[in-house]
């Protein structure tokens, strides 16, 4: 008998209802996600990456199918779910320690022990202290992942949350998610418009097909860390990864 994955995605569909009529978001998506797995997803705008994300975290539950985080149904948001959005999300009156504990009491020992971990694990020693004002970008979206982090997620659900930056900062980001990952080996299920940064991170990457949404693919990345995007190995797959997408705007383009 086979493992049960920790993540089970089991035919989910999504519409909206418009001006127009009835728009179907996602068409019987099926994904299962191991414990420890890094996931990335990438497709073309509108293909319902973002719809899929607020799926799993239980924040949209108007949709068919169902979603089960260690064998249990998703029916809500929940702390075994930290989500990370496009934006960072701190409470501006809050210090980076404090944003980072939330409402969680950041005296009591056990929390401020976390919390001085969480703090030097995202790289923000000696910014403790500092208000989001006083962050950089890429400063205020490592609080928000520290945050998450604190709740001891099962699984963090991150909706391009590096889209933003600039590549450098971006750059840095992403050696530090990975650092993060390599350390708890939280699952995460990453949402991206960025191939290079989706065969990077990934252990395995999703790709989409335009609206309605539903995957064409599944790459694993059988690449040690840490990569180099020069590598031919790494080049290699981003080709496989490329020629996917030409059949995905052809695909798009047939539907216009």
């Amino acid at each position: 008998m086979g493992r049960v994955a920790l993540l089970q995605v089991n035919e989910v569909e999504k519409s909206f209802e418009t001006v127009n009529g009835k728009v179907k978001a996602l068409e019987k998506i099926q994904l299962d996600v191991e414990k420890g797995e890094f996931i990335t997803v990438i497709g073309p705008s509108g293909c319902g990456k973002s719809t899929l994300l607020k799926i799993v975290a239980g924040l949209d539950m108007a949709h068919e199918g169902s979603v089960l985080l260690d064998n249990r149904k998703v029916t809500g948001p929940s702390i075994e779910k930290g989500f990370i959005f496009q934006e960072p999300r701190l409470f501006p009156w809050l210090t980076a320690e404090k944003n980072i504990a939330a409402n969680l009491p950041v005296k009591n020992k056990e929390t401020k022990e976390s919390v001085k971990q969480l703090i030097e694990l995202v790289r923000l020693k000696g910014f403790e202290n500092a208000y989001p004002k006083e962050l950089s970008g890429g400063m205020a979206q490592r609080v928000a992942i520290a945050r998450a982090l604190l709740r001891n997620p099962k699984v963090l659900l991150l909706d391009e949350p590096f889209g933003a930056l600039d590549a450098f900062t971006r750059s840095h980001m992403q050696e530090v998610l990975l650092d993060i990952w390599q350390n708890n080996r939280t699952t995460m299920l990453f949402v991206t418009h960025d191939i290079d940064e989706a065969i990077y991170l990934a252990t395995r990457v999703v790709i989409m097909n335009p609206r309605p949404g539903t995957i064409r693919e599944v790459i694993p990345v059988d690449l040690p860390y840490p990569r180099k995007k020069t590598d031919a190995s790494f080049q290699e797959i981003r080709q496989r990864v490329l020629s996917e997408f030409e059949k995905v705007e052809e695909h798009q383009a047939a539907a216009i």
